[in-house]
């Protein structure tokens, strides 16, 4: 009895996985503990996207510009939606640039349970960093997206006579970035916890998120929209986001205060719902994915 009771005694464990109790619990100390594995799978989820492909992460660049070529094609030239006087290239890359990423964001994360769960049912990990790994591997695509915007945004500011004047509301882009984060992170959170039960989410996702960028003042101005429907168009939280951004680089757009602080509010709520929903549903996901 005594030689068992020592070893009892000598032993030392370096991880006590125990059931959490608080719904709004964020474990972001255990994932800083594991943030060699959230790099790993940051350039897991990068390397991925372009694997067997022969352009690679060209194609971070050539989507963008492919679908500002289509937009300016279909939407300005064809249909006559205005730019609100600013360069068409520079209008339709602003908003892709942002819905791009939040978009990315939501579909990749709102799937996170289902695309992983063999990974969650052999080793105990944070189950969090999953859907992180996505916002920061997006995070990547969008500093790239975003690098090729700022040339082109340099060269109709320098080399042309166009109508732009950025201001100081630039210093807000990583306030924007965030914002955007959050918001997708959240209903992604959302999205997979309910996908572990209902697959048809999934396919309501993505038709839902090509329908919600129409509703989003990507290919047309806020200030072209009437007033009847302006009001629906306002409640999209990435509306001020996207207006904000245009606003700060090229001086056109609707900058407002009030739907900033709307964005951000939803931005916590839907993130904070996300949490409760995420940490319920993770106790016993593995039996229904």
């Amino acid at each position: 009895m005594s030689g068992k009771a020592t070893s009892t005694a000598a032993e030392h464990w370096t991880e006590i996985i125990s059931p959490k109790t608080n719904m709004f619990h964020l474990p972001l100390k255990e994932v800083w503990r594991y943030r060699d594995l959230l790099f790993l799978l940051v350039r897991r989820e990068y390397v991925a996207s372009y694997k067997q492909t022969i352009l690679g992460p060209i194609w971070v660049l050539l989507q963008p510009l492919l679908t500002s070529l289509m937009f300016i094609i279909v939407f300005s030239r064809i249909a006559g939606i205005g730019t609100d006087g600013v360069p068409e290239w520079l209008f339709y890359l602003a908003g892709l640039t942002l819905w791009n990423y939040f978009a990315e964001c939501l579909n990749k994360t709102a799937t996170v349970f289902k695309d992983n769960a063999t990974i969650f049912g052999k080793v105990y990990f944070p189950r969090l960093i999953m859907p992180l790994s996505i916002i920061v591997a997006n995070f990547i695509r969008f500093g790239i997206q975003f690098l090729l915007f700022l040339v082109i945004w340099l060269y109709y500011l320098f080399f042309t006579d166009s109508a732009i004047q950025p201001n100081w509301v630039i210093l807000l882009l990583p306030f924007f970035i965030c914002l955007m984060g959050a918001l997708s992170l959240g209903m992604g959170l959302i999205i997979s916890s309910l996908t572990t039960k209902y697959r048809d989410l999934i396919f309501l996702l993505t038709f839902g998120v090509q329908l919600l960028m129409y509703a989003t003042p990507v290919i047309y101005p806020l200030s072209g929209m009437g007033e009847k429907y302006k009001i629906f168009i306002l409640a999209n939280p990435m509306t001020s986001v996207i207006e904000a951004f245009r606003y700060s680089f090229l001086g056109s757009g609707v900058l407002s205060w009030a739907g900033l602080v709307y964005s951000f509010v939803c931005s916590i709520v839907v993130l904070a719902v996300g949490a409760i929903v995420f940490n319920k549903v993770e106790k016993g996901f593995m039996d229904t994915v």
